[in-house]
């Protein structure tokens, strides 16, 4: 539990303080209706979520000067809720990115650490939410997009239910996998957000909380699974109980997201890749290409392999109501954290990319510090299907009596 922290101070503009951060591509002059539960909220939006009358670039060369026709579904949603749309917010480039520094518009920095990444790649989603810029954050998760940040940032970000989120008016990575998410500073926050975007959720009792043994104690940094097993010790005291399971097909899962996302991105792509490629960013350009290898044959092959990963977990979530599992195995990277780029993405995504094959919602909630660096250190919850207010559940009783998500980065 906290014994301590820095509450962040009422001073220094959004503007300003974003000059630490760079989270922000566009500002937005929207004060909000003044009416609605969402009222007085004020919003960032990924830079691949539709904004009428704004630029929506996706942090790419190729989109420059592209304005978006009409607000995407959940734009339309959250103004109608009351909150105030104030910024489109950076991003790794078309949303291919663990770090999200390959971005037309710089890279964004953690607000923890700015020589660190704020990962991705909603990376500037996760950093405007944790610096104050904005209270609450829409980012998209295909691979983690939406956890990783909210781990590496100190803040709680939702990968809903497949579906269950409208994705119109979102530029794509894979239709199959892509899924819209909130992120804010709570629990309760992201819960509005969600009945905002999709309607309420449904009540589900948990008394059972899975966790897989290998998650917490295999290959992971020991800081950060000292943190999430301190996390589980907090939910045993609130009367869980903690029960050992096995996630079949968990070992393999990520090199199937990875097969089916790359080989979609190289598609949607295909003629930016065939005419100029040289406007990429040089890692979005890297990962993108590798699709261009992976056959449609391997392609029916991952999406078979999905349909058993999923069967497999229905006697899992017989057993237990949640899985709780680390959101990233490592510590936050330093920005110039090595030149392999695909080596460090599949450590970061170690743990997000298996439960991208689930159909089911996943939130990620800030659990502590790593005792070396300070960095934020986050674990994941992860319900059946349409059972994000089993996570909402759990994660707010977690919150109410721990204040990691309380805490601020003294940079901001």
């Amino acid at each position: 539990m906290v014994n301590g922290g820095r509450a962040a101070s009422r001073g220094p503009s959004p503007q300003r303080i974003d000059e630490q951060v760079n989270s922000v591509v566009t500002w937005i002059d929207d004060a909000g209706s003044g009416d609605g539960p969402l009222a007085g909220v004020r919003v960032g939006v990924k830079d691949n979520i539709d904004v009428a009358g704004v630029r929506s670039t996706c942090a790419s060369r190729f989109f420059a000067d592209r304005v978006a026709d009409a607000d995407a579904e959940v734009v339309r949603r959250l103004r109608a809720a009351g909150a105030a749309v104030v910024a489109t917010l950076n991003m790794a480039e078309f949303a291919v990115g663990v770090t999200s520094q390959n971005s037309a518009a710089g890279g964004p920095r953690n607000p923890w650490d700015t020589t660190r990444v704020p990962a991705g790649s909603s990376g500037g989603s996760g950093a405007a939410v944790a610096a104050g810029i904005v209270d609450l954050a829409l980012g998209t998760d295909t691979g983690g997009s939406v956890r990783l940040p909210a781990s590496a940032c100190g803040v709680t970000g939702l990968r809903p239910s497949r579906g269950a989120i409208s994705n119109d008016g979102v530029f794509p990575v894979s239709p199959d996998f892509d899924t819209v998410g909130p992120m804010a500073r709570t629990v309760r926050e992201v819960a509005d957000a969600f009945a905002a975007l999709a309607g309420p959720p449904l009540a589900r009792t948990v008394r059972r909380i899975g966790v897989p043994d290998v998650f917490v104690t295999a290959d992971v940094d020991p800081a950060v699974a000292e943190a999430v097993s301190t996390a589980v010790d907090d939910l045993a005291m609130l009367g869980y109980e903690i029960v050992p399971i096995e996630v079949p097909g968990a070992t393999s899962a990520q090199d199937v997201v990875y097969t089916a996302i790359y080989h979609d991105a190289a598609r949607i792509h295909r003629d930016r890749l065939d005419t100029r490629p040289d406007l990429f960013q040089p890692a979005t350009l890297e990962r993108i290409s590798l699709g261009l290898g992976i056959s449609e044959a391997d392609r029916r092959d991952a999406a078979d392999a999905r349909r058993r990963f999923c069967d497999g977990l229905a006697p899992l979530f017989d057993a237990v109501d949640v899985v709780l599992t680390p959101t990233m195995p490592v510590d936050v990277p330093p920005i110039d954290g090595g030149d392999d780029v695909l080596a460090q993405s599949r450590r970061m995504g170690q743990f997000t990319y298996p439960w991208s094959l689930h159909e089911g919602p996943t939130l990620a909630v800030p659990v502590g510090f790593h005792r070396v660096s300070g960095m934020p250190v986050g674990m994941q919850l992860t319900a059946p299907v349409g059972h994000e207010g089993a996570l909402f559940g759990v994660g707010e009783r977690y919150q109410a009596v721990t204040r990691w998500h309380t805490m601020r980065p003294g940079s901001a």
